[in-house]
């Protein structure tokens, strides 16, 4: 895959991350998409208070499922389909921008 080729492929996964992240977070978040002041990480909090644990270790256990299943297409002698693929990939980058802002947020409350 030559650099223009790879660049497309960036192009087209960065473009996927954030339009799936925006219908989530109407989906997650509905009142965030009207109203700024909504908590765009509020399921994470409340996941963490639901598993005793923080935002962090919460969406690590949500991303853990898409990891393990990223990790199984890889290792599988199974074709799988670019969709499920593009499905998948995402999810997971997403997971890691998620964490970002609750990274960005922790840090902050602290200063």
């Amino acid at each position: 895959m030559n650099q223009k080729e790879f660049n497309e492929v960036i192009g087209r996964q960065t473009d996927r991350c954030k339009s799936m992240l925006i219908t989530k977070g109407s989906e997650y978040a509905p009142k965030a998409v009207k109203n700024a002041a909504v908590d765009r990480l509020a399921h994470f909090k409340k996941a963490a208070v639901v598993m005793n644990s923080t935002p962090k270790a919460a969406l690590m256990g949500m991303l853990s499922k898409h990891l393990i299943s990223v990790s199984d297409m890889c290792t599988d002698e199974r074709q799988y389909a670019k969709e499920q693929w593009d499905e998948k990939i995402t999810d997971s980058i997403n997971y890691f921008l998620i964490l970002r802002a609750i990274v960005e947020e922790e840090l902050s409350e602290e200063n």
